[in-house]
């Protein structure tokens, strides 16, 4: 007999991944955690039935929400990371020797608890003596912060269960005085394809257009997400994601699979459809 996991990306879309196994099923007082292990994928977390991240194309969605802010202002010393229960988004920041300090705001330890246990390949630099492990609300972390971070990065769940609240425009509000002045915001941003989709990446694109000087999108390939078609939202008190030193961050040496500084570039460039949504 053979195994499915299938995902509605719409009511009459979905993604099929054929399944060798299912290492962990469990309910944490937020939401069902699952992780299974593919031919295709390797091993794969979903959130209440949602894909979270898979082995085999995890690198593309953490390179690229953390080396193009990072490359847009090499001086980042304090990060301030919201949801990233994987550890994948960590794993790329503490690859910067420059990186003095790291909170990450996680709701859910059961989520980090499992990702440690089954998805190494993403958590393995949880343990790194720069990272502080804050098992809170984000929304409610942020609120007491003032001037204290060089770039706040939310790897949030979709807009809503626990993630809701890191769509709204009081969270981007304080994520902006959170910042210091140089300070940038990355988020995941949805995908521009599917309708449902598509209206919430409006959403949160208004909404951080309205607290921040600089709000631009940038766009990736992702195999496994609705579509497979991601944006990312670039937020900033000034810095212009496509003004920066290029030969500087290739002289760091770090090696990635997804990111280089040409694609840097090009990812800004969005197609017609998506430049109308996010116009509209």
């Amino acid at each position: 007999m053979e195994l499915w996991f299938s995902e509605f990306h719409t009511k009459n879309a979905k993604l099929s991944i054929r399944v060798n196994e299912q290492l962990y099923s469990g309910e944490s007082e937020y939401q069902r955690i699952d992780v299974f292990d593919s031919p295709e994928f390797g091993r794969f977390l979903t959130l209440d039935g949602i894909m979270m991240l898979t082995e085999k194309d995890e690198f593309i969605y953490h390179e690229m929400i953390t080396h193009v802010p990072m490359a847009v202002n090499p001086d980042i010393e304090n990060v301030l990371v919201i949801g990233a229960g994987d550890g994948g988004t960590v794993r790329e920041l503490t690859r910067y020797e420059n990186i003095r300090h790291i909170d990450m705001v996680e709701i859910d330890e059961q989520v980090v608890d499992v990702c440690r246990k089954y998805i190494p390949q993403t958590a393995c630099k949880l343990s790194d003596l720069r990272v502080n492990i804050h098992y809170e609300d984000g929304l409610r972390f942020v609120r007491s912060r003032e001037n204290e971070y060089d770039l706040i990065i939310v790897d949030s769940t979709d807009p809503m269960g626990p993630g809701e609240g890191l769509f709204t425009g009081e969270f981007y509000g304080n994520c902006y005085k959170a910042l210091t002045k140089n300070g940038i915001l990355v988020n995941q941003h949805e995908s521009p394809y599917y309708a449902e989709d598509s209206k919430n990446m409006q959403r949160a694109h208004k909404r951080i257009k309205e607290n921040f000087d600089l709000s631009m999108v940038y766009q990736v390939h992702i195999p496994t997400y609705p579509s497979g078609h991601w944006l990312f939202g670039f937020a900033s008190k000034g810095l212009d994601p496509l003004v920066f030193d290029a030969d500087a961050w290739n002289a760091l040496g770090i090696k990635t699979r997804y990111y280089n500084t040409d694609l840097h570039r090009g990812s800004f460039a969005l197609p017609n459809y998506v430049r109308e949504a996010l116009e509209g």
